[in-house]
């Protein structure tokens, strides 16, 4: 069974899909509905953690996931997550960390085709200068955020 709600954040809304296993999609949307009470457990588990992380006293999500990807997407997700709150990396340090010191361009179409926004932390994936380069749900969101974990 998959389930979608609406999350209205401070930012946006985000449309959210739940399967039984998981989460398995958090994007920005344009849409602008809520569902004040979704009726899964994974779904309410994610609109808990979503309240928590954007109040700043969530600093990492439990809520399970199920990523739909390669074996080296889902490689580069998971050392997305290790990615400490509010700290950032460039694209080259996590082509290192997954062994891949050459797959910088990749691990870029990786974030991209991350599904699973703010979870998976792709927002703190930067260029190796410092820039914001790069984010799926645009720059501004990824400023946002970066902001938002910086100042809580």
């Amino acid at each position: 069974m998959i389930e979608t709600a609406y999350y209205k954040s401070p930012i946006g809304f985000l449309k959210i899909t739940a399967s039984e296993k998981g989460i398995t999609e958090i994007n920005f949307t344009k849409k602008k509905t809520s569902r004040a009470k979704p009726t899964s457990c994974i779904l309410t588990q994610c609109f808990k953690e979503l309240d928590e992380y954007f109040s700043g006293k969530r600093k990492q999500f439990t809520v399970p996931l199920e990523t739909q990807g390669t074996a080296f997407q889902k490689k580069v997700w998971k050392s997305l997550v290790k990615i400490p709150y509010g700290k950032t990396l460039a694209y080259s340090d996590i082509a290192e960390k997954i062994d891949k010191p050459k797959a910088c361009r990749a691990v870029g179409m990786a974030n991209n085709r991350n599904k699973i926004a703010i979870v998976i932390p792709c927002h703190r994936v930067i260029g190796k200068s410092g820039k914001l380069v790069g984010y799926a749900s645009g720059l501004k969101h990824k400023e946002w955020l970066l902001e938002h974990e910086k100042n809580t």
